[in-house]
């Protein structure tokens, strides 16, 4: 497991950059774009847990965008929403973007490692629900909601290179 201060640390992980609406909506709109393509997908696990997946991790990285974090390691991103996101989300929605994160790891890169049915059609379902769910967060966070994160974040990153 990941934690926000290695994220921090690591080049491709967790950066603090200027909130970015048009990036943020370009995000929203592919997640937006994966449930229309999921909901024509019918017979194969392995690409209703990839899109799903994604439907859940393009609308978490349009919220992080907004508030102004880049991140190119997925498992940061995730960390990153269950430290400085729990305001918005619930552990129900950590739950099931990790167990998505988990289905799709284990379909694309580990052939030999079964998944279950069930978990696989619980993702999908929630996957829409919490693209429903980032929509009314983005439409309603603040100002100053966002310079808390974005505070917060700093005063880490400062302390992480003081001790470094």
């Amino acid at each position: 497991m990941v934690t926000v201060e290695w994220c921090l640390k690591n080049k491709n992980g967790i950066k603090i950059i200027e909130p970015n609406i048009n990036m943020s909506n370009s995000y929203f709109n592919m997640a937006e774009d994966s449930i229309k393509v999921l909901n024509n997908i019918k017979d194969s696990k392995i690409w209703i847990a990839t899109t799903s997946y994604y439907i859940f991790y393009y609308s978490l990285y349009s919220l992080m965008l907004r508030i102004g974090v880049k991140c190119e390691i997925h498992s940061c991103s995730l960390e990153f929403m269950k430290q400085y996101l729990n305001e918005f989300y619930n552990q129900k929605d950590m739950e099931m973007i990790n167990e998505a994160f988990g289905n799709r790891s284990d379909l694309q890169y580990y052939a030999d490692r079964p998944v279950d049915d069930t978990s696989i059609s619980e993702v999908k379902l929630y996957s829409k629900d919490f693209f429903v769910k980032t929509k009314l967060i983005l439409s309603r966070i603040k100002e100053n909601e966002i310079d808390i994160i974005r505070e917060k974040l700093k005063n880490l990153n400062v302390l992480i290179m003081m001790i470094s």
